[in-house]
C-alpha cells in the first residue's frame, strides 16, 4: 500500500508540474499574439508583447520584398531596411530574426534555400549599415508560410520577403 501511496504522489506531482507549465504556457502565448505597436512602444501597456513586421506589430520595422528567384536587394528594400536600421539603432536590446520567405512556386528545398539566401542578405545589410550581428538571427521557411494564397503576380510578389519577428527587447 505505500508504494502505491508514493505511486499516486509522484504521479500527482508531475502531473501539477505540468500544468503550472501549461497555465505559463498559455499566458505567454495571449501576449504573443497581441505583438508591439509603433503606437503603444514605450507606453508600458504593451511593452512585453512581440511582433513581427508582416503584420505591423514589430516597433515600426518593415517587411523586405524580393523580385523573382533573386535574394538580392532593391532600392525599396534598401529604404526599408535602412528606416529598420534607424529603429534598430535606436532600440539596442531589441533582437530580431529574419525569416526568409518564397513564393509558391518551385521545389520545396530550392526555396528553403532560397529563403535562406533572402535572410542572410538581410542579416549581411542590417550589419554592413552597424547592426550588431548577435541581435539578428535567420530562418528560412521556404514556401510554407504564405501571406497571400492566391496564383496570382501580386500575390507571388507579397510572399517574396524577408518579415522581421522580435524575438527579444
Amino acid at each position: 500500500m505505500k508504494k502505491h501511496g508514493a505511486l499516486v504522489a509522484a504521479t500527482l506531482a508531475i502531473f501539477l508540474t505540468f500544468a503550472g507549465c501549461k497555465s505559463a504556457k498559455k499566458a505567454d502565448d495571449s501576449e504573443g499574439a497581441g505583438g508591439i505597436s509603433s503606437e503603444n512602444m514605450g507606453t508600458g501597456a504593451d511593452d512585453n508583447l512581440m511582433g513581427d513586421s508582416d503584420s505591423g506589430r514589430a516597433m515600426g520595422l518593415q517587411t523586405v520584398y524580393f523580385k523573382y528567384d533573386s535574394s538580392e536587394i532593391d532600392p525599396d528594400g534598401k529604404t526599408a531596411l535602412d528606416a529598420n536600421v534607424a529603429i534598430l539603432k535606436a532600440n539596442p536590446a531589441v533582437k530580431v530574426q529574419v525569416e526568409g520567405h518564397c513564393d509558391q512556386r518551385g521545389g520545396i528545398q530550392y526555396n528553403v534555400a532560397l529563403g535562406e539566401k533572402r535572410a542572410n542578405s538581410v542579416k549581411a545589410y542590417l550589419k554592413k549599415a552597424g547592426v550588431s550581428a548577435d541581435r539578428i538571427s535567420i530562418i528560412s521557411y521556404g514556401k510554407e508560410k504564405l501571406v497571400d494564397s492566391s496564383m496570382t503576380e501580386e500575390a507571388y510578389g507579397k510572399n517574396r520577403r524577408g518579415n522581421f519577428v522580435i524575438t527579444a527587447k
